[in-house]
């Protein structure tokens, strides 16, 4: 029996683990985040990077070291509704409500938006989604097929033009980082800020989802021993991630470099395009937009996958995996047609919600050992932090649904209760709270036991 992969075979995992990984968010935010940045950029990386890279790197380890098959086994050890909900809620967001749809948006937004004439953007952009999510259907529909395809060819072709463009760049700065001044909140909290735009990648649920997937593809290659399978998810999961931190903050650094020439974008794809126009021209423009599309095709084949796989086995009396194959992408369809500025704000609602659940169920469950896995620490913990997420996701809703709703009042009192609420973490001392709350039950059951 092996009780560890040989280096080919890391290489081999952690490619495939970043392709899975790297897909629409991977590039319009790090880029953003440059522009926004500027002389903060440090800081705002240091966030961008815990929350980016940390966060997905922890969830896969967690998997891997928890022996569980999936998400819906690690939710268990806090209620079999909160699994379900949460999986369902998780994928859904991960899949056709905002992950596949953006994937659809950044290769319009980065490619053919900026090459076609003006006038038309949302008839163009509803021609592409429907040619995008036919083939998307159409893969989906045979599992597997083009997934290792372009795993061998279209990764590295990615990576390529990425590096052409990446390197251009930083040889012909238009701007010196320290000169750029800082926009927006990177001004005054770009550490957090860069925090919470971390979330935007999803990486960290995507993780969740994808780690499984990792640990069956190690299995398959022989190994077998839970902990020698832990330890080898642990460090392919290591040897992507650090790919993906070069990448982001090489990403970063051009997009704070671009301010020379270029105003700040109104998101990260436009920023994108901006850039690889200036300095690759129309035809590199084209060439990259098509390797983007190719790249965001693949993730969103790998979601809707994913997705469709996770119902019909959650729902096995319910319809078909063809069936929900179908209806992720339809909806997905629609939800593309919203545009990639209206995908964004609506997801950060949804992301501040979600991803502090995420997080410390990931904590809790590396640590687990420590409290036997008792429920009672996983219940306590994981409801303290979802009731005070609640207000950091409505904190994140867009302007005139937040004063419509009193926001300005609802956030002066929850700044008084939840230490860090200005900071997007109000949820992190109360889950501390729960956690004690846990462990204090816990430890005094063990002893009247």
């Amino acid at each position: 029996m092996k009780k560890k992969l040989s280096s080919k075979e890391y290489i081999y995992v952690a490619s495939m683990l970043f392709g899975l990984f790297f897909g629409a968010g991977n590039l319009i935010f790090p880029v953003y985040m440059g522009q926004m940045a500027g002389r903060h950029i440090w800081q705002a990386a240091a966030g961008f990077l815990i929350t980016g890279v940390g966060l997905p790197l922890m969830g896969v380890a967690a998997l891997g070291i928890s022996r569980s098959s999936g998400l819906y086994e690690m939710g268990l050890k806090v209620s079999r509704g909160f699994s379900l909900g949460f999986t369902c809620l998780l994928y859904l967001t991960i899949g056709p409500f905002f992950a596949v749809p953006r994937c659809a948006t950044t290769s319009f937004t980065v490619g053919l938006e900026q090459v076609l004439p003006q006038g038309n953007t949302k008839l163009y952009l509803l021609l592409l989604s429907l040619a995008f999510f036919a083939a998307v259907l159409f893969f989906a529909l045979r599992p597997g097929k083009i997934l290792v395809w372009v795993g061998k060819v279209l990764n590295p072709c990615f990576l390529l033009f990425l590096a052409v463009l990446i390197v251009s760049a930083m040889l012909h700065p238009t701007a010196a980082v320290a000169d750029v001044v800082p926009e927006g909140k990177y001004a005054a909290q770009p550490f957090f800020t860069g925090f919470l735009e971390g979330y935007n990648t999803m990486d960290a649920l995507a993780s969740l989802a994808f780690g499984i997937i990792v640990v069956q593809v190690i299995r398959d290659l022989g190994v077998q021993e839970p902990g020698a399978i832990a330890g080898s998810t642990v460090r392919a999961g290591v040897m992507s991630c650090l790919l993906m931190a070069l990448i982001y903050v090489a990403v970063a650094i051009v997009g704070a470099q671009s301010r020379g020439v270029l105003p700040a974008a109104a998101n990260g794809g436009v920023a994108f395009a901006q850039i690889a126009r200036y300095y690759l021209g129309n035809t590199g423009l084209i060439v990259l937009a098509a390797t983007v599309t190719l790249a965001c095709l693949k993730t969103a084949v790998g979601l809707i996958t994913g997705c469709a796989e996770t119902f019909s086995a959650l729902f096995e009396k319910g319809p078909s995996y063809k069936a929900w194959a179908i209806t992720f992408s339809a909806v997905s369809l629609v939800f593309t047609n919203l545009g990639l500025d209206a995908i964004i704000k609506y997801s950060v609602p949804v992301l501040m919600l979600l991803h502090p659940i995420a997080i410390m169920l990931i904590v809790l469950t590396l640590c687990g050992k420590l409290f036997k896995n008792d429920p009672v620490v996983f219940r306590w913990t994981i409801t303290f932090t979802a009731i005070a997420s609640i207000y950091d996701m409505f904190a994140a809703l867009p302007k005139g649904l937040w004063s419509a709703l009193h926001g300005e009042e609802i956030k002066a009192v929850a700044e008084k209760l939840l230490p860090l609420a200005g900071q997007g973490l109000g949820w992190l001392c109360p889950a501390a709270l729960g956690l004690v709350i846990g462990l204090a039950i816990h430890v005094y059951r063990l002893r009247k036991a």
